[in-house]
């Protein structure tokens, strides 16, 4: 259905119980559509697609050494050697 933003805007009730419903509701001004109302959970669903930044992401072999002590205790909010 599509309906003017001034008649939008005294149906507003009404226009939502219909999009509840599952009713789509082009909102137009002057005949052009710039707005949709639809129902929460009724939208299309994103397809999952696995693999897209396969090659894009390199982990470093030493990626879980331990942290240098000065480091870890700036992370623990200590202060490490070299601090004020």
């Amino acid at each position: 259905m599509q309906i003017n933003i001034y008649e939008a805007k005294t149906q507003l009730s009404q226009l939502v119980d219909a999009a509840h419903r599952g009713e789509t509701i082009i909102i137009a001004k002057a005949g052009t559509p710039l707005a949709k109302l639809v129902p929460l959970g009724h939208g299309p669903k994103r397809k999952i697609q696995y693999g897209l930044m396969k090659g894009e992401i390199r982990i470093a072999a030493d990626f879980d050494a331990p942290l240098p002590d000065d480091l870890l205790a700036q992370f623990e909010g200590h202060e490490g050697p070299g601090t004020a």
